[in-house]
């Protein structure tokens, strides 16, 4: 005879330990800073085996019963993120990645600069109409290769497309999940975003991504005299095998998958499950074997997802998240430009270090309930946009699309550390939260 999960209450209740509201807070935070800090020393604890152990701790104490658990899980992003990594598997098996880096390196050259602006601004335009996560999923491994060939510095490009695509993903309501969040909470339309949050985020990609050129180039990472390569000389070097074949069936089933990904609001299927099924179809119609395909999967990356949504929904579960949320109201009043500045930088820090999907979702709630005390206070939802997307470049651990690029890169012998990671990243994420907010404050002064 089983028992209702609900009841599961752990080592806690098993020790007639019983705990208060606030004190299941205060433990929910000590474990989630132990993680944090173990995630920081990562010499000493791998990212993964520090978010299982932060998770298994959290049920095994009782903090939360499994059964929530397993429901903070964001079940939409590990299936999108597996499905995929099976479909760019396939492409990379074809021989796609390495012929689409040798067009991109005839056309640009060999010059560092335009390598970087290319890659960059290429990365921030598809990830305003794809998931970001597909777009660092299909982008990396062209940019890595590139820069094995060329021996440029491999870390700093992949930082590069990474910052880029979470600012190019605020850009539209599909970009990113906190915007499809706030869209379906606020009921806000894609119009609402493009009006509203592509201008003040594009201003941030300038001055974002400019920041980050110049840093580059004045550390010397951009010297464009280092890369003294042929580009007719790297043909046979990058273009080796090509399976057009094979080549053919991918890109079907990856542009198939990227209008249902359009199509899917309408539909009423997440993208988690459209990936999950054209990945499948493609494993079928490709003839690969099974284990050609799933032994590329990076079943760390999607275990550490899995034990940090854990972690960061006992933040949620206990009340955490809606605290801090709650708290910022009251300084709010009904001035807009200080609601501006206050949502959208305690949005950005937040969502800095933890995932900003349930932050997003709970901040989204309380806004909901004063959205009817003025109509200015409706920009608070772009504020919210603004900063908990471009907030994820502050570290590594900030948005999905950091984890998945550090994972393909150290896959490839390329560690980033978390460090090094706020080294390119920290800087990118301020300026662009300072000048995308400072636009929007910008705008609803004209406005009034």
């Amino acid at each position: 005879m089983t028992g209702e999960p609900e009841e599961f209450t752990g080592l806690l209740k098993a020790l007639n330990i019983h705990l208060s509201q606030q004190y299941l807070q205060e433990l929910s935070i000590g474990i989630f800073v132990i993680v944090y800090v173990m995630i920081i020393f990562e010499k000493l604890f791998h990212r993964t085996i520090a978010a299982l152990i932060g998770a298994a701790t959290i049920m095994v104490l009782g903090v939360m019963p499994p059964s929530v658990a397993w429901s903070s899980i964001d079940y939409n992003t590990i299936f999108l993120l597996f499905g995929m990594m099976n479909i760019v598997t396939v492409l990379a098996h074809s021989g796609f990645f390495n012929l689409v880096a040798y067009k991109i390196l005839v056309r640009t050259g060999s010059n560092p600069v335009k390598l970087m602006m290319t890659f960059t601004t290429a990365t921030a335009f598809f990830s305003a109409f794809l998931d970001n996560v597909t777009t660092i999923l299909f982008m990396t491994p062209i940019i890595i290769r590139i820069a094995k060939v060329l021996e440029l510095p491999t870390v700093p490009f992949v930082v590069a497309l990474v910052l880029a695509s979470n600012i190019g993903g605020t850009t539209t309501l599909i970009g990113d999940p906190p915007n499809i969040i706030i869209g379906s909470i606020a009921h806000k339309s894609f119009n609402d975003f493009l009006v509203y949050v592509a201008p003040h985020a594009l201003a941030g990609f300038v001055a974002g991504v400019g920041l980050n050129l110049l840093y580059l180039r004045w550390s010397g990472v951009l010297k464009a005299s280092q890369v003294k390569a042929n580009i007719s000389d790297l043909r046979d070097v990058i273009v080796c095998e090509v399976d057009r074949p094979l080549m053919k069936k991918g890109l079907i089933v990856f542009f198939a998958t990227i209008l249902l990904f359009v199509a899917g609001h309408s539909l009423y299927i997440e993208p988690g499950i459209i990936a999950l099924f054209t990945s499948t179809i493609l494993m079928f119609w490709s003839a690969l074997s099974p284990a050609q395909i799933l032994e590329k999967v990076e079943w760390t990356t999607l275990l550490f997802f899995i034990g940090l949504f854990i972690v960061v929904g006992s933040l949620e579960h206990t009340g955490v998240l809606s605290k801090l949320a709650q708290s910022l109201i009251g300084f709010i009043g009904s001035d807009p430009y200080k609601g501006i500045w206050i949502i959208g930088t305690f949005s950005a820090v937040i969502s800095g270090f933890v995932d900003n999907i349930p932050f997003t979702m709970s901040m989204a709630y309380v806004l909901t309930d004063i959205a009817g005390a003025g109509s200015g206070l409706d920009y608070l939802w772009w504020a919210l946009s603004l900063g908990a997307c471009l907030g994820g470049n502050f570290t590594l651990i900030g948005a999905s699309a950091n984890i998945v690029a550090v994972a393909f890169a150290e896959k490839e012998g390329y560690h980033i550390s978390f460090m090094t990671f706020m080294k390119y990243g920290a800087p990118v994420a301020f300026v662009s939260t300072l000048i995308s907010l400072l636009s929007l404050h910008l705008y609803v002064f004209i406005s009034r």
